[in-house]
C-alpha cells in the first residue's frame, strides 16, 4: 500500500507541474503541440494564439508590459592617475654668512610675509664696520670739500686723490651696509615655515640650510597619463582630485601644465595639475587620484532592467507597432542608472522593462504604465532588425 501512495502521489505531483508549466511558460503548448502530447491530454491550442504568436499573459491576449523610452547619451571616456602633491612654491632659507643666531622670529607652522626677518644673527662687529665707513665718508667729503675751496693753490694730483678717497669711502660703506643686511635673514617667499633646523645660540655657516618656506595655498599634482588621450590635453582642462588620505573629500583642479616628450618606456605623458588649499586642508607630498573626462561618441540610453541575456549576447525587448521584437545589443559602458550600448534603436523608442517573461518575437503587447499610446507602439521610420 505505501509503494502505491507513492506513485500516486507522484503522479498528482507530475501533473501539478505540468499545468502550471503550461500556464506560466509560453513556448509550453506550441511544444506540447508538436509533439502530438496536446491531443493526448486534451488540451486545445487557440487558433489566434498560433497565428499571432500572443503569449498567455494575464488573460490569454495581448501580454502586459512595462516599457521606458531609448534615450541618447555620451560616452564619457575617463583616465585616472594617481600623483603627488606639490607646493606651488618651496623655498629652503640659508644663511649668506657664518655667525651665530641670536633671535628666531618664526615658529614650526608659522605664517611669514615675503621679506619678513626671521631670524637675526650677532652683528655687533658689522655694526661697528658701518660706524667707521660713514666717518670715513665724512672725513672724506670735508677733505675734498677744502681742497676745492683752495683751488688756485692746490695742484690738480691732490684734487684727484681726494676724489678717489672719497669714493672708496663711500664703496667701504655700501659694503659695510651689505654686511650688516646679512645679518638678518629675510622670507624670500610668502608661505609656511616647516621644522626649523636650528636654535638660538646656535653657529651657522655660510648656506647652511635653516628651514623650508613652503607657499601651499595652491597644490601641483604631478601625473602621468596615456599617450591615446594626448591630443585632447590642454591647458585649464577641469580635472577631479581626491586626496587618498582624505576620503570622500572631492576637489576640482585644472591642468596647469602638459610635458612635450612621452615617455618611451611607459609610452606615457607627464602632466601637471593645480588645485585650490583654500582650507589648507593639503600637504606637499600627498597622494591624490586625479580624474579627466573626455567627451566620447553618442550611444543609445537603456534602462538597466530593460537588458536581459540568452546563449547569444544581450538583448532588449522593443515595441514596435504593437508587437513585441527582440533586438540585440553591444554593451559599451555601465552607470548606475543607464546602460549605453551600441544597437539598432532610435531614441523615443520603447523598449520592455517590466514583463519579459511572457515574450517572444512577434507577441502582441498592451503598455500597462500608461504611456503615450503614438510612443508605444513605435513605428520606424526606417528598417530595423528583428530576431
Amino acid at each position: 500500500m505505501s509503494i502505491l501512495r507513492q506513485m500516486i502521489l507522484s503522479v498528482l505531483v507530475l501533473a501539478g507541474a505540468l499545468y502550471l508549466w503550461i500556464a506560466y511558460v509560453p513556448s509550453a503548448r506550441p511544444m506540447l503541440d508538436r509533439l502530438g502530447v496536446s491531443e493526448l491530454l486534451g488540451i486545445e491550442v487557440a487558433q489566434n494564439e498560433e497565428e499571432n504568436g500572443a503569449g498567455p499573459g494575464f488573460g490569454g491576449g495581448a501580454t502586459r508590459v512595462v516599457v521606458e523610452e531609448v534615450t541618447e547619451r555620451t560616452l564619457a571616456d575617463r583616465v585616472r592617475a594617481i600623483g603627488d602633491g606639490q607646493a606651488r612654491r618651496a623655498v629652503v632659507v640659508r644663511s649668506e654668512t657664518v655667525g651665530l643666531v641670536t633671535e628666531l622670529h618664526v615658529a614650526p607652522g608659522g605664517q611669514v610675509d615675503s621679506g619678513q626677518v626671521v631670524a637675526q644673527l650677532q652683528n655687533e662687529a658689522e655694526t661697528i664696520a658701518l660706524e667707521r665707513a660713514q666717518i670715513m665718508v665724512e672725513d672724506a667729503t670735508d677733505n675734498l670739500r677744502r681742497l676745492r675751496q683752495l683751488e688756485g693753490t692746490v695742484t690738480e694730483v691732490r684734487l684727484r686723490e681726494a676724489e678717489l678717497a672719497l669714493r672708496t669711502a663711500q664703496l667701504e660703506l655700501r659694503q659695510a651696509r651689505l654686511d650688516l643686511a646679512q645679518r638678518e635673514i629675510l622670507a624670500p617667499i610668502s608661505g609656511r615655515v616647516g621644522i626649523i633646523d636650528v636654535e638660538v645660540g646656535e653657529r651657522v655657516a655660510a648656506q647652511e640650510a635653516l628651514f623650508t618656506i613652503t607657499d601651499r595655498s595652491a597644490l601641483l599634482i604631478d601625473f602621468r597619463v596615456p599617450e591615446r588621450v594626448i591630443s585632447q590635453l590642454s591647458v585649464g582642462m577641469p580635472v577631479t582630485v581626491t586626496p587618498l588620505g582624505l576620503r570622500g573629500t572631492v576637489l576640482n583642479g585644472e591642468i596647469s601644465a602638459v610635458d612635450t616628450i612621452v615617455d618611451r618606456a611607459s609610452r606615457t605623458l607627464r602632466v601637471q595639475g593645480r588645485v585650490e588649499n583654500s582650507e589648507d586642508l593639503l600637504r606637499v607630498g600627498m597622494a591624490f587620484e586625479v580624474e579627466m573626462s573626455f567627451p566620447g561618441e553618442t550611444l543609445v540610453s537603456i534602462a538597466p532592467l530593460a537588458l536581459q541575456w540568452s546563449s547569444e549576447g544581450a538583448f532588449v525587448w522593443a515595441v514596435r507597432e504593437g508587437k513585441a521584437a527582440r533586438v540585440p545589443v553591444e554593451i559599451r559602458q555601465r552607470n548606475a542608472d543607464s546602460v549605453l550600448v551600441e544597437a539598432d534603436l532610435a531614441p523615443g523608442e520603447a523598449i520592455v522593462t517590466e514583463g519579459v517573461q511572457n515574450l517572444r518575437p512577434g507577441a502582441a503587447v498592451e503598455v500597462a504604465n500608461g504611456r503615450d499610446e503614438v510612443r508605444a507602439t513605435w513605428t520606424p521610420d526606417r528598417p530595423v532588425r528583428t530576431e
